[in-house]
């Protein structure tokens, strides 16, 4: 039973261009699956979170860590009375706009479209969703419903300040009210995007060898984790106990955020979703306590894992790729694919034409735009 201030099916915005409801399948139901379809959910696949795809097989990938997120939105949304697909679609879209080589990647495309309006995942996510997905007869894009496009948007918070491109020319269109604070079932999506990132960096900088389970006895919340187990399973198999340590970790995160949600929903009484939009401040988030634990353990992961040395080889790496690639394709757009020349001869200004060299660069898988390096730049 969803609460008052859920995202409730029956009573979405709708749509940019009107559809039929379905008969079996909520609107947000046809958006998660309409996401799960995408050409841009698929490439996930080869799309880097921390180690480039290619660096092996066992560790997380853009499109594990979105499932990763919608499992633990689901479980949150649910937990607390909202949308659970509406929390799960966007959880598994909010990383569609990443380019290849994750944050390393969009850094050196920031850079190189300041010029151009701006880089900014997000925003790209946006244009993906409402431009480049280009299957449907009636429109571009997936015509995902309102409540979902402003998921994406602002799930992180409002969005003010000096905008991307790409998510001005869509909120020119359709405006996503992109000054308030989204709906909880978009706050959890963000909540669980940390959840899960916090967690299985952790499992795949182990893995990776870049630190060591001692060092995470001495961390607050990963300590007291390792002593749980140690004193419920002495003597466990190291891969079993570094494994259900890591669970407990998990688990501590998911309880901490429904029970501080249930606290803030009680003490807000909230009785829509316009409610939440309007409170002023996020209902769905960490205790004041867990939050500096995380951030103690976020400190750990940015000096051991995100700037270790050899992680700092392949972002130097990586970024040079991308700064070749960009101004290879302005200065020679021919070298795009045939199905791009029509969108090249339409571009009436160098703006416009970074713009579309951005779309086509920042979909690139890593191991394409690895392929491609080698291929046009030797």
């Amino acid at each position: 039973m969803l609460k008052t201030y859920a995202s409730q099916p029956g009573e979405t915005r709708g749509r940019l261009h009107p559809e039929t409801m379905s008969t079996f399948r909520s609107p947000f139901q046809r958006d998660r699956d309409r996401i799960i379809h995408a050409s841009a959910f698929r490439r996930l696949k080869h799309k880097t979170q921390v180690f480039v795809e290619h660096e092996g097989d066992y560790y997380r990938t853009r499109l594990t860590h979105s499932i990763e997120v919608a499992q633990v939105a689901r479980t949150i949304a649910g937990a607390l009375g909202l949308n659970e697909n509406l929390a799960e679609a966007v959880a598994l879209a909010h990383d569609l706009g990443h380019p290849p080589f994750g944050h390393t990647g969009e850094d050196a495309l920031a850079v190189l479209m300041e010029p151009y309006g701006g880089f900014d995942h997000n925003a790209q996510a946006i244009r993906i969703v409402t431009k480049l997905e280009k299957h449907y007869a009636g429109f571009d894009g997936l015509n995902l419903t309102w409540e979902s496009l402003e998921g994406i948007a602002k799930h992180n918070g409002p969005v003010t300040g000096d905008l991307p491109y790409a998510l001005v020319d869509f909120n020119d269109e359709y405006d996503l009210e992109l000054s308030t604070h989204a709906s909880a079932e978009a706050q959890v999506a963000a909540v669980a995007d940390d959840i899960a990132y916090n967690h299985h960096d952790l499992h795949d900088g182990l893995r990776a060898g870049l630190f060591t389970d001692a060092d995470l006895m001495e961390l607050p919340l990963t300590g007291p984790a390792y002593e749980a187990v140690d004193k419920l399973y002495p003597g466990l198999d190291p891969m079993r106990r570094r494994y259900e340590a890591l669970r407990r970790i998990f688990g501590v995160m998911v309880e901490d955020v429904i029970h501080i949600a249930d606290n803030r929903l009680a003490a807000a009484q909230p009785k829509s979703v316009h409610d939440i939009r309007h409170l002023g401040q996020p209902v769905i988030r960490f205790s004041k306590p867990l939050f500096m634990e995380l951030k103690t353990i976020k400190s750990f992961l940015f000096r051991r894992m995100y700037r270790a040395p050899s992680v700092i080889v392949m972002r130097q790496q990586v970024t040079s790729m991308v700064e070749d690639l960009f101004p290879l394709f302005m200065k020679q757009p021919e070298l795009l694919p045939a199905d791009w020349e029509v969108d090249v001869a339409a571009a009436t200004s160098d703006t416009e034409l970074a713009r579309i060299i951005l779309d086509y660069v920042a979909g690139m898988t890593d191991r394409f735009a690895i392929q491609e390096h080698e291929r046009l730049c030797g």
